[in-house]
């Protein structure tokens, strides 16, 4: 944290205490029910986690890219369903600030940043995977000069407990080439027919029809989202102007993969942890096991890899926050930072043997968290295409 200025560094502080005394003791229990984490989601509106991408004077004033990582990283090192609690959220905050109208964000950015109102991206559609521009959701111009949409997102995850939604859509499907006929629509959940949420059905044309199964990341739905004549005031495209939606979302993808790439580090550094305190626990002919040679291999290749994916990550946070386009380097953190999680967690797992197939130590959802990463936000055989195209437009690979 050495180059955080003090603020910054206590409110990483804050996050680890709060992880360390809150969520740790009771997470594992939780994280067996799939319950929602309500208690610790309350939690984390009292300490601002939900503000952090908010400037004054709609919110306490963003903090940099780098502290936005730590934070991250100390809520999945906890509970990788917290951090993923929060990740949309800011990505859905920070395009609002960036790219919102005044009147967008006088209205949603102060309740946002203390978490009344919470936010979700919509982007990933059945069969279509990591290609947004072939989204089939459209929304098509009404006399009344609202939109009426039409079309299914899934793996949307919070989206029963957030009110505002990002909605990525076609306002013209005809145009040439396709990504500037796509916009953001934010549809808030309370403006549909005038009234609020109810369950499963939201009303005004939008059903959230079931909650994914899922290996891990429990406790947090994962949402089939069914839109059938749904009706948007005008007004809720993100910036007023229609076209610019892809552009935007590419940008807030950005702060989207740096999150991922975090929560890999929180999983990674959990695993790292447990396996260290358990080796030096753990005897096995007469000596703690970290002193046998392949677990003490383990260990060290664990530490490095962990920590060079954490560098990379706070070194692709430090480009974000030049104002550079940052698409490669948040593309190697996902990638990396995601691979090696996944990595750390099958070590944990053989060097608790047998303990870390048990459900009673938390190797195992470690295991079961991880594999999110590589798939999410983009897979990381999306990751790699962007970086080599990025590597060949920019033609150097110097610093």
């Amino acid at each position: 944290m050495e180059n955080l200025d003090a603020e910054e560094q206590a409110i990483v502080r804050i996050v680890r205490e709060f992880v360390d005394k809150e969520v740790r003791p009771g997470v594992r229990e939780m994280e067996h029910a799939n319950e929602y984490p309500r208690s610790y989601i309350e939690t984390m509106k009292q300490i601002g986690i939900y503000g952090l991408a908010i400037d004054e004077p709609w919110g306490p004033g963003r903090v940099s890219t780098p502290c936005y990582v730590l934070v991250t990283e100390e809520l999945a090192r906890g509970w990788m369903s917290l951090a993923g609690a929060m990740g949309g959220h800011t990505v859905v905050a920070k395009l609002i600030q960036d790219y919102g109208t005044q009147e967008q964000k006088d209205r949603y950015l102060p309740r946002m940043a203390t978490g009344e109102v919470r936010a979700t991206m919509a982007l990933t559609e059945p069969g279509g995977g990591s290609d947004l521009q072939a989204m089939r959701t459209v929304a098509r111009h009404d006399e009344d000069g609202s939109y009426v949409v039409d079309g299914s997102k899934t793996w949307i995850s919070n989206a029963r407990h957030s009110s505002l939604v990002a909605l990525l859509c076609k306002t013209d499907p005809g145009a040439s080439p396709a990504h500037t006929g796509i916009s953001i629509l934010l549809v808030d959940k309370e403006r549909l027919d005038g009234h609020g949420v109810s369950e499963p059905d939201t009303g005004g044309g939008l059903t959230l029809s079931r909650d994914l199964p899922k290996l891990g990341y429990k406790g947090v739905e994962s949402c089939e989202l069914v839109i059938e004549g749904m009706r948007v005031e005008a007004g809720q495209v993100l910036g007023g102007v229609e076209g610019q939606g892809f552009a935007q979302m590419m940008r807030g993808l950005e702060i989207g993969r740096l999150q991922v790439a975090s929560r890999a580090l929180g999983v990674g550094r959990a695993a790292l942890e447990d396996a260290l305190q358990y080796s030096q626990d753990r005897e096995s002919f007469g000596t703690p096991i970290w002193k046998h040679q392949q677990i003490g291999a383990y260990l060290a290749g664990m530490v490095t890899k962990l920590t060079a994916a954490r560098q990379l990550t706070l070194h692709a946070a430090r480009v974000y926050d030049s104002g550079a386009r940052a698409d490669m380097e948040a593309g190697m953190a996902k990638l990396f930072a995601s691979e090696v999680g996944m990595e750390i967690a099958l070590d944990a797992v053989r060097i608790h043997g047998g303990y870390g197939y048990s459900t009673e130590f938390d190797a195992e959802r470690y295991f079961r968290d991880a594999p999110l990463m590589i798939v999410g936000e983009g897979t990381n055989e999306i990751q790699r295409n962007v970086i080599a195209a990025q590597l060949v437009r920019r033609g150097s690979v110097a610093p």
